[in-house]
């Protein structure tokens, strides 16, 4: 039997903050309580937050570690295991691997790590080498010709926990302008008129022949299966209500603030990037975050490429939006748990999983990470 006693922290629960005690025990949280405490074997946290665990829906993160740079391929289980920190050092004590699958550049980075990053998730879990828990999301590119077949391969994966459906062809949703995704594709290299003229033309070719029916058969499949599902980069009225007659639930990263609204009428939850809040607008030039959560048209953060960027944006909305600091927790702890069938975890509340952050803000106005405690362990 462990059991740890923390006292005088200030105690964000799902709707309250106050300074309180909390007892854990066997992985669990036992007690809350209100006011200063003495007691003499307990960790005294002198004023820091503590708050829930945060639960992570969609992070490119591990894809950094893996193509570390352009033409470069890392080993799959050093990416994962130095991923995982970096999360468990973000205050993340759940993570959605988000593996993309279907590759729309052929022979790209994200085609030749697919399994390698699937395989590295399992074998990891399984040798207790992470921090954290790790599940999978898998990111399905439908106008790609091969994406049923991998998908299949991976759709009764006892760590799924989300499949989204996303088509990144350009002209359309989050590259409505092909200006800013020809700035985007030449990232790392030029391309000419000809050759990007080329590429394009491809691409609207293969969207044509595939993008309908890849779809379709990938949300009957998540829906026989019981897996939540998300719309990404929603755009149009039209893209919402697609998505509800199909039964996904989610809109992940709509691009335009009618979107968003459609979204909220039909009662999806509605997903934006951690980043675009802390840097105060879209790469992609499409709607800010920030005026998303200021028309409550927000309900989850993702970490999207950057962890630290879940907590920085929880003390942001407070004066972005005038949200309190529960509602702000919410987005990144109890509401993604709860949109993927997670019951255990995402708040401070007695029988709750003791997923738990020390947070202390620093000189500089930032938040902080002190400590990071994964069903009663200190991880960080």
């Amino acid at each position: 039997m462990t059991r740890r006693i923390i006292q005088n922290a200030v105690i964000v629960t799902n709707d309250e903050e106050f300074t309180g005690s909390l007892v854990m025990e066997d992985g669990l949280i036992r007690s809350i309580a209100t006011g200063p405490a003495s007691v003499v074997d307990a960790e005294d946290w002198a004023g820091d937050w503590l708050l829930p665990g945060l639960v992570e829906l969609h992070t490119d993160n591990l894809e950094k570690h893996l193509a570390p740079r352009p033409g470069v391929l890392w080993n799959a289980h050093s990416a994962m295991v130095v991923h995982d920190a970096q999360c468990a050092a973000a205050g993340i004590t759940t993570v959605l691997d988000s593996v993309v699958i279907g590759d729309l550049d052929q022979g790209g980075a994200r085609a030749q790590t697919q399994h390698t990053s699937i395989a590295a998730l399992h074998q990891c879990r399984d040798e207790g080498l992470l921090r954290i828990d790790h599940l999978l999301h898998l990111r399905c590119e439908i106008s790609v010709p091969d994406i049923l077949e991998v998908f299949n391969q991976y759709a009764d994966d006892p760590l799924l926990k989300l499949v989204s459906v996303m088509d990144h062809t350009p002209g359309q949703r989050q590259w409505r302008n092909l200006k800013s995704y020809r700035r985007y594709a030449e990232r790392n290299e030029r391309f000419s008129d000809e050759v990007f003229d080329a590429m394009i033309a491809q691409r609207k070719a293969d969207q044509q022949a595939y993008a309908v029916p890849h779809r379709q058969a990938i949300v009957e499949a998540g829906r026989a299966r019981g897996l939540p599902l998300a719309s990404h980069d929603d755009t149009l009225v039209t893209d919402v209500l697609q998505a509800v007659e199909e039964g996904i639930v989610m809109s992940e990263f709509p691009t335009t603030l009618a979107a968003a609204q459609a979204a909220r009428e039909a009662g999806m939850a509605i997903i934006m990037g951690g980043p675009n809040l802390v840097k105060g607008g879209s790469h992609s030039g499409n709607v800010s975050a920030a005026e998303l959560a200021q028309a409550d048209l927000l309900d989850i953060f993702s970490s999207d490429y950057v962890p630290s960027s879940l907590l920085l944006a929880v003390f942001m909305l407070g004066h972005l939006a005038q949200w309190t600091l529960p509602k702000a927790v919410r987005t990144v702890t109890r509401n993604p748990a709860r949109a993927i069938g997670l019951q255990d975890r995402g708040e401070l509340s007695v029988g709750q999983r003791a997923d738990l952050l020390r947070v202390r803000m620093n000189r500089a106005g930032m938040p902080t990470v002190m400590e990071t405690w994964v069903a009663g362990k200190r991880v960080y």
